[in-house]
């Protein structure tokens, strides 16, 4: 792990976890095994990270977040770019990401928001609201 990385000592991590560059992961955490985490990566707190999400660089992930199993953030618009076309994405304070799902780069997912398993995020997602689908829309809670 790079001397770079922040990570508070109460976190919960298994085996087969890969960490690259400087990240920084909120006390109470939970990181499934087989999971990747990028370089510029934020975790806050007690979010639970299930077992082979790949979190690129240039995610934020706030509070009390749920990133289901085989959970894929991407963040070039036109790969390979080698970073000339990255962007940051932001998964804001109880937001709830079900298994298998695919979150396209520079995409903001609300506070309290819910996306579906298998889902792949196309757009903004705002506070509260329930998307699910390929691509995702939005549907009533």
């Amino acid at each position: 792990m790079n001397k770079n990385c922040k990570q508070k000592s109460n976190i919960k991590k298994r085996p087969y976890q890969n960490f690259w560059g400087s990240h920084k992961i909120g006390s109470g955490t939970k990181i499934a095994a087989f999971v990747e985490i990028g370089d510029d990566v934020t975790i806050g707190k007690n979010c639970s990270i299930q077992a082979f999400a790949y979190i690129c660089p240039m995610v934020t992930i706030e509070d009390n977040v749920f990133i289901g199993p085989h959970v894929c953030f991407t963040n070039d618009k036109r790969p390979p770019s080698y970073g000339k076309y990255w962007a940051k994405t932001l998964v804001k304070k109880g937001a709830v990401i079900g298994a298998n799902s695919t979150i396209l780069p520079g995409i903001i997912i609300g506070e309290n928001a819910i996306v579906g398993a298998g889902s792949v995020v196309t757009k903004n997602i705002g506070n509260g609201e329930e998307w699910y689908g390929q691509a995702a829309k939005k549907h009533s809670v």
